[in-house]
């Protein structure tokens, strides 16, 4: 189960006039708790006049050895968000020394690192759990090439612009780098402009052989990862092979779903190894429904995005009103996201253990 602790600040790096990166240093008795998979992510956790605030980021450092200790340190990028409780903490309030809460990594966009060709699309901030993919698999598997390409405004706003050449710099032979501005024209390189499904439907063949590609991330805004799956299966790529992570969602970009509820129903949720059942309030979905009984249920963002509550449906119908963050294939296995879920059926029975 995943946990929250309270992890000392060990620096806070600011990397574009809106963003900055916070590195965590991690205790050697937490450090096998924190190891992670390269591309997985934390929920950061704060209370403000006696109201909890969660916000997820991904880790963008390499990930620690499988065969040595957990990482002695983590960090994340955070970008400004426009009235965003906690992205404008981060950028004018935190501290070297401060302590904020960290949960335990979680996640499964992912990489295990394996000899082939890998691709990214990304946008924005989008490019920091991939930082971690492309480090962690350059530098442990020596017959992996990556192929990335980045969209962004402009070159000032671009996050971790010198890590990226760094490793572009470190693996010249291994690492493609294509960098597309929507706002700037670049002296070299590709035009500036979106990378939508149009572009991207001829660009990509022109840039590298996309039938060989053994697994595409996709990570960013929804319009950009919902163009790039779209370009990517006009091309032929089979669906197993692309991989999303969802950083922005605007409002009315995905119509929520709609299903009538019963009238009285109750949840039965296995957490931890102990179960309970509660009824369901009018309105509730099944996450709230368990937090109001047990606190310690998983949870980071409430906006089917993050994952961090994904469960498995061992009995009844429930409606999922959006769901950014599982695969096709975890779905069809029967796994939902309990903040996104609401009863259909009278009884519903949640396992978050499996």
């Amino acid at each position: 189960m995943a946990r929250f602790h309270p992890l000392p600040v060990a620096a806070v790096d600011r990397i574009t006039d809106d963003s900055v990166a916070l590195t965590f240093s991690v205790p050697p008795g937490l450090r096998e708790e924190y190891r992670h998979a390269p591309g997985q992510h934390l929920a950061l956790r704060r209370r403000v006049d006696g109201t909890e605030i969660r916000r997820t980021y991904s880790i963008c450092s390499p990930a620690p050895d499988p065969d040595g200790e957990g990482p002695d340190s983590l960090r994340v990028g955070v970008r400004l968000v426009e009235g965003g409780a906690f992205s404008a903490y981060a950028l004018k309030e935190i501290n070297v020394g401060d302590e904020l809460e960290v949960m335990t990594p979680a996640g499964r966009f992912t990489l295990e690192p394996a000899p082939g060709l890998y691709a990214a699309v990304v946008g924005g901030s989008g490019i920091t759990p991939v930082l971690s993919i492309v480090a962690t698999l350059l530098a442990r598997e020596p017959a992996a090439r990556f192929c990335l390409i980045r969209g962004d405004r402009t070159a000032a706003s671009t996050m971790f612009l010198e890590e990226v050449a760094d490793l572009k710099d470190r693996y010249p032979e291994r690492l493609q780098l294509v960098t597309v501005l929507s706002r700037e024209e670049q002296q070299a390189g590709l035009p500036s402009g979106r990378l939508d499904r149009e572009r991207l439907t001829g660009l990509l063949p022109a840039l590298l052989p996309v039938g060989e590609v053994a697994g595409w991330f996709l990570c960013g805004p929804y319009g950009l990862v919902r163009g790039a799956e779209q370009a990517l299966r006009e091309l032929g790529v089979a669906r197993d092979r692309i991989h999303q992570e969802i950083f922005h969602v605007d409002a009315g970009s995905a119509p929520a779903a709609t299903a009538a509820a019963p009238a009285h129903s109750t949840v039965t949720a296995r957490l931890d190894g102990r179960g309970g059942t509660w009824p369901v309030r009018e309105g509730e979905s099944l996450l709230e429904t368990v937090l109001r009984n047990r606190p310690d249920a998983p949870y980071a963002c409430k906006g089917g995005v993050c994952g961090t509550c994904r469960a498995f449906l061992v009995a009844g119908e429930v409606r999922m009103d959006r769901n950014f963050a599982l695969e096709t294939e975890e779905t069809e296995a029967g796994y939902v996201l309990a903040c996104q879920s609401h009863p259909l059926t009278e009884r519903v029975e949640l396992d978050f253990d499996r």
